[in-house]
């Protein structure tokens, strides 16, 4: 069974930082892209941020770009988003999942984690 689970986020004042982790099992970690993406409610979930399977290059949204950093860790079977200056409207919450083709629709989905940055 695939499974993939973010977790790690919380209620930060804005200029915190936060780390999200998605622990995975199930397939070929590997083998898969993985993307971070955020849905606020009501509206449309859109990508944050997605790291290549082999070598790691990493690609950002420009609103988040120089303030997250994507990673992964292929023996564990991880990956991370490093979220550093946050800002209000990065409330969201934040799903994981993994990709076969980089920048299509995802193959696997995980559960959010609700990240929420006050002012």
């Amino acid at each position: 069974e695939v499974q993939l689970q973010a977790y790690g986020g919380g209620l930060v004042k804005a200029g915190g930082s936060l780390r999200l982790s998605c622990a995975t099992s199930g397939f070929t970690f590997e083998d898969y892209h993985i993307g971070w993406y955020r849905q606020v409610s009501g509206n449309q979930r859109e990508t944050v941020s997605c790291i290549t399977n082999r070598d790691g290059a990493e690609h950002y949204d420009d609103s988040v770009r120089g303030r997250f950093i994507i990673s992964r860790d292929n023996a564990k079977k991880m990956a991370y988003l490093q979220m550093n200056n946050l800002k209000p409207e990065d409330t969201a919450v934040y799903y994981c999942a993994a990709l076969k083709r980089l920048f299509n629709t995802a193959d696997y989905w995980g559960q959010g984690t609700q990240v929420t940055v006050s002012s």
